[in-house]
């Protein structure tokens, strides 16, 4: 049998094009696939760091601080921030894009674009932040740690990423109320978060809106 040379076995310009969209399609979802098995596994082995004070909401709590963020999603250009609350990104991401997760923990890079590292400590550098600032419409909070200084760097913090009619939310200890309401005026609220471990001290909600 004759075997055909190169001219007659080339395909028509037009089928090469396809063929050629085809393949690089192909490759890219199996890029994309890939990528969000590794995301995937990422997430899977990030667990609670208790020298970062990280204490994750239990199911029944991460579904009710965001259906409380679901109430208060006036557009598709509502923007979210989460600040060191890191359990609930993905239940709030689920339904709204516009989400931010700002964490020390760099581990939580794994969420890409929608992270953003910040110190607390760094809350009285004039700049700092500073690209943030006057953006989100929703902030909710967990301060790491139960302290003034902790409270007060935070809520410098939150002053500089809200915009004056900003939703804040703030989960922390039953210990902070004072502070909470010297540095940025937030009361407390009836809602009481709970955690999958149980702590030691009772944790309710602040806000400037009533749960």
């Amino acid at each position: 049998m004759e075997s055909l040379n190169d001219e007659e076995i080339a395909l028509p310009p037009d089928t090469l094009r396809i063929l050629n969209q085809f393949l690089a399609e192909k490759e890219l979802k199996e890029k994309l696939e890939d990528d969000l098995i590794k995301k995937q596994d990422a997430e899977a082995k990030i667990e609670e760091n208790w020298q970062l004070s990280q204490f994750w909401y239990n199911e029944k709590t991460k579904n009710d601080l965001t259906k409380i963020i679901q109430n208060l999603i006036k557009s598709e250009d509502t923007r979210i921030a989460l600040l060191s609350c890191p359990s609930i990104y993905k239940t709030v991401k689920a339904i709204h894009k516009c989400t931010k997760i700002f964490e020390y923990d760099e581990r939580f890079s794994v969420y890409g674009s929608d992270f953003v590292h910040y110190d607390i400590n760094n809350a009285e550098i004039e700049d700092y932040l500073q690209e943030y600032s006057n953006l989100f419409d929703i902030i909710i909070a967990d301060p790491p740690f139960l302290s003034e200084d902790c409270i007060q760097n935070i809520s410098l913090i939150v002053k500089k990423l809200a915009k004056p009619d900003t939703k804040i939310l703030f989960c922390s200890g039953a210990v902070v109320e004072t502070f909470v309401l010297k540095y940025l005026g937030l009361t407390k609220q009836s809602y009481k978060p709970e955690h999958e471990r149980n702590l030691g001290n009772e944790f309710v909600t602040y806000a400037n809106f009533n749960i």
